[in-house]
């Protein structure tokens, strides 16, 4: 015959409660150690394109404005873009030093309010380096230039193989997603896939 069993005493109960109330405190705080780790290595999300077109004909000290196609495509990147994530959208935008990376940007930027950062993007170590420093774990757009851009992607380690872009190459995205850890990895997205920019003399742009 089984001897019954003993009835747990007021300090046995203490001590199981007290080993709960551990358990469910090791619990809580290991979840909130996940959620801050994942948050904090968030992938980076860098999406490079080039300038909008311009009329080299009508270069101001070899530093042309963009012409009534190229705003039109401002206008249409910036559709494109405004709501490219639902969680986050676009965190940071830069543009080179000249006025055509700028003006191309600008549309974007007054849209989500945000400042166009303007660098030296030719400093492609120290250019990369600075963005993913300020900005990990968010969504920056990049407006650069045809000759630019694959060494740019290349440094992040991204696509070694891009495609040279031509001279009425405008309307490609590059979205180069940058994980805490493991491989990058580089989308070719083009945006203006049946998009009928209005009517200009076809002439040479600018790089």
């Amino acid at each position: 015959m089984a001897a019954p069993q003993q009835r747990p005493t007021p300090k046995d109960k203490r001590r199981r409660r007290r080993q709960r109330v551990v358990s469910v405190t090791i619990f809580i705080l290991a979840t909130l150690a996940l959620a801050w780790f994942f948050e904090l290595h968030f992938p980076t999300t860098i999406l490079f394109v080039r300038h909008a077109e311009t009329d080299a004909a009508m270069g101001e000290g070899g530093d042309p404005p963009l012409n009534a196609r190229g705003r039109a495509r401002a206008e249409l990147l910036a559709d494109f873009l405004q709501n490219i994530d639902v969680i986050a959208g676009v965190d940071a935008i830069y543009a080179s030093e000249y006025q055509r990376t700028q003006q191309t940007a600008e549309p974007l930027a007054k849209r989500l309010e945000l400042p166009i950062e303007t660098a030296d993007q030719s400093d492609i170590v120290g250019f990369m380096a600075n963005v993913l420093h300020k900005h990990q774990g968010e969504i920056v757009l990049v407006v650069s230039h045809s000759n630019l851009i694959a060494p740019l992607v290349e440094e992040l380690h991204g696509s070694k193989n891009l495609p040279e872009l031509g001279h009425d190459d405008f309307g490609e995205l590059y979205i180069v997603t940058v994980p805490w850890w493991g491989k990058v990895k580089t989308l070719r997205l083009p945006y203006a896939i049946g998009w009928q920019p209005p009517y200009e003399p076809e002439l040479r742009s600018s790089e």
